[in-house]
Order: C-alpha cells, then structure tokens, then sequence
C-alpha cells in the first residue's frame, strides 16, 4: 500500500477528530458568549480583540503557551497519522 492510499484511507478518522476540535472551541466560544433574547450570542470586545490579534499573527510569532495550545491539536493527528504508518510495514 503507498502513502498515498495510507492517508487517503484516514480521510473519515482524521475528519472525525477535526469535528471534535470544532465542537471543543465552539462550546467554549458559546460559554464565553452571553445568549441574547433572540438566540444570538455576544462576545465579550476582549476576546473579540484577542481571538482578532491571534488570527493575524502567524505560528511562529506566537507565545509559546499559544504554540503549544496548537501543538495539542496537532498531535491527536500524528497518533493516527503514525499509527496508521506503523501499520502498513507490517
């Protein structure tokens, strides 16, 4: 089997994870969040400004508990990733 079919073969597992990671930062941006009396939620200008500032700074101008923070999210994907590489040498 080639890489490529290795990683192709992921596709769902790697997809699940990634859903996990959404719902994780969408349930804490909901609990930061006051619900307003039409359902809508309202963020709180600091986290506004601070989610604003970190989406415009690239990786490696981060603090290094921001890299960190983005380096836990990337290893749920290396244990799969190289497990799945494990696996196909046998």
């Amino acid at each position: 089997m080639t890489a490529e079919e290795i990683l192709d073969g992921l596709l769902d597992e790697l997809a699940a994870i990634e859903h996990e990671r959404w719902a994780h930062w969408q349930r804490y941006v909901h609990s930061k969040a006051e619900r307003q009396p039409d359902g809508s939620l309202l963020i709180p200008a600091d986290l506004v400004a601070r989610w604003e500032k970190q989406i415009g700074t690239p990786f490696d101008q981060l603090s290094n508990k921001e890299k960190n923070s983005d380096r836990e999210q990337v290893q749920k994907y290396l244990l799969v990733l190289k497990a799945a590489l494990r696996n196909s040498t046998r």
